[in-house]
């Protein structure tokens, strides 16, 4: 057994495994996580239904004024940047397919469907990743600042493997049936006990098998 599945191991005896949650249909889950960036889960989720309200088909989205969109979208930050890239995806989804649906991306390959999301300006690896783990159930591991974080910690990655990089590199260590575990339980000891700056490492079930802990404790 390797260190990643190990870690993965630990965090389902030390968390549990984590209850699949309701998917979203896949376009739905694409503005979603755009509105996610560099945000919390509250404001993009507030951002999300704030522009449902506003326009409750994509079309309707897509062909808004670019200032309403904007002005619906404020609450998730970067607003002027998020909703004329949401605005721009589904155009180029509209130009490309004819139409505002990416349930084809279910017969897909997951390489193959990643290289179709993220020929998109402003969808990357974890955008696309998100999209075809948690809405089409798809073997993808998304590395958010989290993931990024403590996989730098744990040395389950080269010190200077950048966040985009590290999506093929970490999901290689792991069986692909565990994406969606280790995707969420290390975010969870990510936000509850790894954090950026103080991070708890006596509260921590990863002692054994991390890196900057061994570090920490030399000093």
């Amino acid at each position: 057994m390797n260190k990643a599945t190990q870690i993965h191991q630990r965090l389902i005896e030390f968390y549990g495994e984590p209850t699949w949650r309701n998917p979203l249909p896949p376009l739905d889950e694409l503005v979603s996580t755009i509105l996610s960036q560099n945000t919390n889960d509250i404001n993009r989720d507030r951002a999300f239904v704030s522009l449902r309200a506003a326009f409750p088909t994509w079309e309707e989205v897509r062909d808004a004024p670019e200032a309403e969109v904007i002005e619906a979208v404020r609450v998730a930050g970067l607003a002027n940047q998020k909703g004329p890239r949401i605005q721009k995806v589904l155009r180029a989804i509209t130009a490309e397919r004819g139409l505002l649906d990416l349930s084809f991306l279910e017969e897909y390959s997951t390489e193959n469907a990643l290289d179709w999301l993220m020929k998109f300006q402003g969808v990357g690896p974890k955008t696309a990743s998100i999209v075809l783990l948690f809405s089409l159930g798809k073997p993808a591991f998304p590395v958010d600042t989290h993931v990024h974080r403590l996989s730098g910690r744990l040395g389950l990655r080269p010190e200077k493997m950048n966040a985009d990089q590290a999506h093929a590199y970490l999901a290689a260590q792991l069986p692909p049936e565990t994406y969606y575990a280790a995707h969420l339980n290390i975010i969870r000891l990510g936000r509850e006990i790894c954090h950026a700056r103080k991070p708890q490492c006596e509260l921590c079930p990863l002692q054994d098998l991390c890196d900057d802990y061994k570090i920490r404790k030399n000093k």
